[in-house]
């Protein structure tokens, strides 16, 4: 399944109009189930999620999803992910107990907002199982500034649509560890958190995290979860996003380039402020 379309256009520069090709990303809705054959009584397919994405990374992005909302937490919790056509049913091993109140919330979620239709802030302060360790962070301010560039060089997908979020994970030398693109901020996010999951590489807590967009309150929240403590954002953090970074310790940058950024909580790991 392609993550990108082609469209007829027209395009009106300096008073002419000229037809033309334009390149879409993809945005679908996608199906994120669970299955617990085991369960008493057995759950085969039960609907979690559906939420509008870019098609690719689609495993990553379900058992990302599960794990930020705090239904999973470990890996070996999971057979296999069985993909089909918008749809990723999760195979639970039974080896552990699920809690089945998280399951009984239904989600729809669009590409733009990972809390619409999310009834308050109370429902989705999942529980963060992650204890951070004691060991500090500290990163350079040369280092931050090199990362948007990194990112960008990457992100292949938003080249050639202009139309794509990316959540890039950095070790903190500043190298490249992870990069998820998607038409939604809070799916890119998933989709890093995922793919660090399966490879049993939780918690995530002397890595940066990078967004190309704004920071706001659901992707701190699934920042948290994954043991983050360092989130930088191209754009600007909501005033929750603030507060929330605040509550969990999490060092939150916004506005970050080549030249500048501020630091709006967590200071003490920027080497030099």
């Amino acid at each position: 399944m392609s993550n990108i379309a082609n469209r007829k256009i027209i395009k009106v520069k300096d008073g002419s109009f000229t037809k033309t090709d334009d390149i879409l990303a993809v945005e679908e809705p996608i199906e994120i189930s669970l299955s617990m054959l085991k369960a008493d009584p057995p759950i085969v397919n039960k609907n979690i999620s559906i939420t509008m994405r870019t098609p690719g990374n689609d495993a990553d992005l379900a058992t990302g999803f599960l794990y930020t909302e705090g239904i999973i937490f470990q890996n070996h919790q999971i057979d296999s992910v069985v993909l089909g056509l918008n749809t990723a049913n999760v195979m639970l091993n039974n080896t552990e107990p699920i809690d089945l109140s998280k399951i009984e919330r239904h989600f729809y979620t669009s590409s733009s907002c990972g809390v619409c239709g999310k009834s308050s802030i109370d429902s989705i302060k999942t529980v963060c199982k992650i204890v951070s360790e004691s060991k500090p962070l500290l990163v350079s301010k040369e280092i931050l500034h090199h990362l948007p560039k990194k990112l960008q060089a990457k992100q292949e997908i938003f080249d050639q649509t202009g139309g794509l979020h990316a959540a890039a994970l950095f070790d903190y030398s500043g190298n490249l560890l992870y990069l998820r693109e998607d038409v939604g901020r809070h799916n890119a996010v998933d989709k890093l958190i995922g793919a660090a999951f399966i490879e049993n590489k939780l918690p995530l807590n002397q890595h940066l995290l990078l967004l190309s967009g704004r920071a706001s309150f659901e992707l701190i929240q699934k920042a948290s979860m994954a043991g983050i403590q360092f989130v930088l954002a191209v754009g600007a953090p909501s005033s929750l996003a603030v507060e929330l970074a605040e509550e969990f310790g999490i060092t939150l940058i916004g506005f970050l380039n080549a030249h500048r950024f501020n630091i709006y909580c967590g200071s003490e790991r920027v080497v030099g402020s």
